[in-house]
């Protein structure tokens, strides 16, 4: 299949040629040596024909030149839609689809069968705790660096990475006031004012409150965010950017509908199945400091440092896990995680030339320290002291059983253990662009990667500290790419690079688990036609972890093996697949994005032993097809000037939720059926407004179809995705 695809790709790169060569066009065709190399930009989605360059690739390497692929959904676009989730942002972003997960707290990412949750999502550049669920009005834009990033991020998943860059000062004077209402009761304002001191400081201001109901009964959200920013002029060679953020989140644990053996049940929509009394709340602070300093033009160093304060705990009844006539024990559920992360970076980025050869260095080193902390709770009662883990029993298809109000949990709760994990990180690296000649071109780069996490148990009750095994993981991850460039208009990219994962669990020895390494190939072609108004990315990758860590078969007596928690390095997964953007904008005022994904993500190898995954199992929650397809148009002129239109359909593939199954001698054909197959579905907004001076005013109608699907974590938080409904937002810019 990958030589017809490849062949495809080679066609496409050789029809710019053509494209470019029209009557209008003709004088471009020809050199001489005061001719510049018109820039290729990566897919942005943006409605300007100039977008700002993106800041995800750290190294101030072109996108042209870079050996894979990246997106920026800009601000335009993100106001165009009303985004007012990362989830809605992401619709943009081809091949990258939304998860649910556990409670609805948070919203999850994958990207070419990986989850992004875990080390994959950065805010300015910083590993980002993933808990929350972001602000987006203070977003300047949302980059995605498809692929391998763990040269330049250290511990990440090959799928690629998340960026979120927020809106940062300027010495103009403006800013904008939004009002925002819509179904169910949502309203949301929120301001953006910015300016300057004095020639030397700048100041930006974001802020905004939420206060919403739900399409799901008795499930409510109120949130305040804040982010002051500032930016010091110190000379004309260095800037000083001070950024922090704050946000407060109350939210209500929402589990879904579940599900019944291997099917999603089927209760209304609006069905909410939980305790009333459950609630949650989330804060989350970062503040970060980042120093540039130009030495000259062609060297320059930065230095950034940052700090982030995670807070989330919630209460109430939890997983929705109902036996088959529907009857379900409500189980108690109390949860608080807490994490300090304390982050520095610094650079160095230079050009250089040894000979006739031009050298683009990028070099520094990161360090991160953590401080975790999970708490485990237990409710009693009152008189007897003894632990009590349900609250009451409903049945799920009955809803006079769990409609019934009280005000709170009846029984009082306290913390039985603490795990306390301390994890350091450490990386230093060197990557080198070279360009041989105009048209040849590789990237080389090394990293050393360095973890160590130390976790304490904290058992309340007997009053013990436990030091639990020590894990440290150390990995070089290379990285080579080749990029050719036959004409200022098309680039040929081919790429290897090198990843590592930590695991859990402990070896027959009862020692630290290694960490699996994965490899990565990527090859595609970026192209530029008609004068740059359409772009296009074309992809092809394979990522191999060949030391997947699952149940080891036999323990260190050579007896079969039944614990879980006792893993060997002797599996593997392979994700395959291709990536299509595109970008056009053919005449002033109307952009079309459109994208195609497909990913194949299975295990490829496996022990066969009690607890090991099925050889070809496809992963779950990992959809073959995801594509997007997206318009935005203002009339520039006429009766009809100024009035915009604008459509998205986004589209994600049949998938698998629940878990993988697993082999287990005690179930039928010795496979413990665990997979929940689930319908692909397609999702259309469309958006109609105006703008008059400085107002503007944009209606978006979502869900036009009323499209009823799932998000999925495991099987017992199954969220139904929201019905149609109506947004509008009137801004006032000044």
């Amino acid at each position: 299949m990958y030589k017809n695809i490849f062949k495809s790709i080679v066609l496409l790169s050789s029809f710019q040629a053509v494209a470019q060569q029209t009557p209008n066009d003709v004088s471009e065709n020809y050199f001489t040596e005061n001719d510049t190399v018109k820039t290729l930009n990566e897919v942005v989605i943006n409605g300007k024909n100039n977008p700002s360059k993106s800041s995800v690739n750290r190294a101030g390497i072109k996108e042209k030149d870079l050996p894979q692929a990246i997106q920026v959904i800009g601000s335009e676009i993100i106001q165009q839609q009303q985004s007012i989730r990362l989830s809605d942002v992401v619709k943009n972003a081809n091949g990258v689809y939304v998860g649910s997960a556990r409670g609805g707290a948070q919203e999850s990412f994958w990207s070419r069968g990986y989850d992004m949750s875990a080390n994959n999502m950065f805010k300015n550049g910083f590993r980002f705790n993933s808990g929350s669920i972001p602000e987006v009005a203070s977003l300047e834009k949302v980059e995605i660096l498809k692929g391998s990033a763990a040269l330049l991020y250290g511990n990440v998943a090959p799928g690629g990475i998340m960026n979120m860059v927020t809106k940062s000062p300027n010495f103009k004077t403006g800013g904008e006031f939004t009002m925002q209402a819509g179904s169910y009761n949502f309203y949301k304002p929120s301001a953006d004012v910015y300016g300057a001191f004095n020639n030397s400081i700048a100041y930006r201001f974001n802020g905004s409150y939420e206060n919403s109901e739900s399409f799901r009964d008795y499930v409510t959200k109120e949130r305040y965010y804040v982010n002051p920013s500032l930016l010091f002029k110190v000379s004309d060679k260095t800037e000083i950017t001070l950024q922090a953020d704050y946000l407060s989140d109350d939210w209500t644990p929402d589990f879904g509908t579940g599900s019944i053996g291997k099917e999603i049940a089927d209760v209304p929509r609006n069905a909410y199945l939980g305790a009333k009394w459950s609630n949650g709340n989330t804060k989350q602070a970062t503040a970060s400091i980042l120093v540039n300093h130009e030495f000259n033009p062609k060297w320059k160093l930065n230095f950034n440092s940052s700090f982030q304060d995670y807070d989330r705990e919630s209460i109430g009844t939890e997983r929705i896990q109902p036996a088959a006539n529907g009857d379900w024990n409500r189980p108690y559920g109390r949860n608080k995680a807490v994490e300090q992360i304390f982050a520095n970076q610094i650079s160095l980025q230079g050009n250089f030339k040894t000979g006739k050869i031009k050298h683009q260095l990028f070099t520094g080193i990161d360090t991160e320290i953590s401080y975790a902390d999970a708490y485990t709770f237990r409710f009693y009662d009152p008189t007897t002291g003894a632990t009590v883990t349900t609250y009451d029993t409903v049945n799920i298809f009955d809803p006079s059983s769990y409609a019934a109000s009280n005000e709170g949990p009846i029984l009082p709760s306290e913390v039985t253990r603490i795990v306390k994990t301390e994890t350091t990180r450490f990386g230093v690296y060197a990557q080198d662009l070279i360009s041989f000649s105009d048209k040849f071109k590789a990237l080389l780069g090394v990293r050393y990667s360095y973890q160590e996490a130390k976790p304490e148990t904290y058992n309340i009750a007997a009053n013990t500290v436990t030091e639990e095994t020590i894990r440290n993981d150390r990995a070089f991850s290379p990285k080579v790419g080749l990029i050719y460039q036959p004409t200022k208009y098309t680039t040929l990219f081919s790429s290897y690079s090198n990843s590592f994962t930590p695991n859990t669990g402990v070896t027959i020895y009862n020692e630290a688990i290694k960490p699996s390494i994965i490899d990565q190939i990527e090859v595609g072609v970026k192209n530029e036609f008609f004068k740059g108004k359409l772009t296009t990315n074309v992809t092809l990758y394979q990522i191999v972890n060949s030391n997947l860590a699952q149940t080891a078969e036999f323990d260190a007596n050579g007896n079969i093996n039944t614990n879980t928690n006792v893993k060997a390095l002797s599996g593997e997964t392979t994700s395959k697949g291709i990536e299509l953007d595109l970008n056009y904008k053919p005449i002033d005022g109307l952009n079309i994005i459109s994208g195609y994904s497909y990913n194949d993500m299975r295990y490829t190898k496996t022990t066969g032993a009690t607890g090991s995954f099925i050889e070809g199992d496809r992963l779950v929650r990992t959809p073959q097809h995801t594509a997007n397809l997206s318009f935005f148009y203002t009339v520039q002129t006429g009766v009809l000037k100024n009035v915009s239109v604008g459509a998205i359909g986004n589209y994600i593939g049949d998938r698998l939720g629940g878990w993988n199954n697993q082999v287990n001698p005690a179930y039928p054909n010795g496979i413990w059926d665990r997979e929940i197959p689930v319908n692909g579905y397609t999702t259309i907004d469309v958006s109609l407004g105006y703008n008059w001076k400085q107002f503007s005013l944009l209606c978006k109608l979502s869900n036009i179809t009323n499209e009823l699907n799932y998000t999925l974590h495991e099987n017992y938080s199954v969220n139904p995705i929201a019905p149609r409904q109506i947004l509008t937002s009137l801004r006032y810019k000044f």
